[in-house]
């Protein structure tokens, strides 16, 4: 009998707890992207998208409110920021679905150290929430309405999960801005984002591109904790090499011997860095290998089928070779800090020697060489085998 009401008063606390935890829900404000600026006076200006749950499954058009709610806090500090929200929203603002954390330039060029400890000390905040900069100010790319999905903060999420099939950014979170800050002789990184105007009017469809959207592409890179320059779409790819993997990727090549373009997509691919150190010299060797598809062949060529994706085969290994070399010349020459993980490598491979070398790294890095080897094989065709020709020959 004892074990039957033990049983009863287990089940009725379930029960209370879950219309407790249905009363909280109502009671929150859930940021979905939330922006970071500085203010005219020197404070830090807090813009967030807040979802409305109500209008958001009105995707329907059974409710006719916006899907998001958009307001800005001002403080000294991040945290005193996002308690001012609190004086005009009416309900507890909640991280733990925030999708991603926008940076101004003019912040992180001031540093984010400040930004880096709130955002891995808030326990509502997920370490996997991605994190950008942009040129411009973050509320403009907070508030803005871009893509196809009622929530903004959504859309630039979905960018983050499609961004592989283009490789122009780095797949930025907060954990990975933590670990770059932390790592000992390593810098952090972030993607960038921009503004562009690209979308369609549909009550005037006449003024095309007056609808910005927001456009994922390029890398911030950091000393420590500020931003010391950019990498453009084609360095950020040559980037993505050295630091993550990269699956798929678009390269616009001319046609062999005729005016037009062409279109590879590199399919399967790998990359090996090797560190060699010889008479105390460190250096390191890239060796790229792909298998690309030709996906669009955008003139009509005499050349047989063999002939030209030999002639096309050349024209990659030198545009993916240009890519590496033009990010080395920026990371290494220009900005001189070691976001590829250089160090990291030579110190996996020869530990001992590392030891007598790693308090003069910062030194060492501008003037490591790094030799580029690409290979390219074109294959498989997704279009004719041989190309198009006109009719009449």
């Amino acid at each position: 009998m004892e074990k039957i009401n033990l049983v009863r008063v287990l089940m009725l606390l379930l029960l209370l707890s879950g219309c407790l935890g249905k009363e909280e829900i109502n009671d929150l404000a859930l940021v979905m992207a939330v922006g970071i600026d500085k203010g005219e006076n020197g404070d830090i200006w807090i813009t967030t998208q807040v979802a409305r749950p109500a209008d958001v499954r009105g995707t329907t058009g059974s409710a006719g409110g916006e899907p998001i709610w958009t307001a800005t806090g001002e403080g000294k500090t991040i945290f005193e920021a996002i308690r001012n929200l609190a004086k005009f929203s009416s309900r507890r603002i909640y991280w733990g679905h925030n999708m991603i954390i926008v940076v101004s330039e003019e912040v992180a060029r001031e540093g984010i150290v400040d930004i880096i400890d709130f955002f891995t000390r808030n326990n509502e905040l997920r370490m996997r929430t991605w994190i950008v900069v942009t040129e411009k100010k973050a509320n403009e790319i907070v508030a803005a309405k871009t893509g196809i999905e009622v929530v903004p903060g959504n859309a630039i999420d979905r960018l983050f999960r499609f961004s592989p099939i283009v490789a122009e950014a780095p797949r930025s979170n907060v954990m990975a801005l933590s670990a770059g800050y932390v790592g000992e002789h390593v810098h952090p990184y972030l993607a960038l984002v921009h503004l562009i105007s690209r979308g369609v009017d549909e009550a005037n469809p006449q003024e095309f591109g007056s609808i910005p959207q927001v456009e994922l592409s390029g890398t911030a890179i950091f000393r420590k904790d500020k931003m010391v320059g950019k990498l453009n779409s084609r360095e950020s790819r040559g980037f993505l090499w050295f630091t993550e993997t990269v699956d798929d990727a678009i390269i616009p090549l001319t046609c062999p011997d005729e005016e037009g373009w062409v279109s590879v997509e590199l399919r399967d691919n790998s990359f090996k860095l090797t560190p060699i150190y010889k008479e105390g010299k460190v250096s390191f060797e890239a060796t790229i290998k792909s298998v690309a598809h030709l996906v669009e062949l955008g003139c009509p060529t005499p050349l047989e089928h063999s002939e030209v994706t030999e002639k096309l085969a050349v024209q990659a290994e030198k545009y993916l070779k240009e890519d590496i070399e033009m990010m080395l010349d920026k990371v290494q020459k220009e900005y001189k800090v070691d976001a590829l993980r250089l160090g990291r490598m030579f110190q996996a491979k020869y530990p001992q020697h590392w030891d007598k070398i790693k308090e003069d790294w910062e030194v060492m890095f501008p003037d490591v060489v790094v030799s580029v080897s690409v290979s390219v094989d074109i294959n498989n065709p997704q279009l004719l085998e041989n190309p198009t020709r006109p009719s009449k020959d």
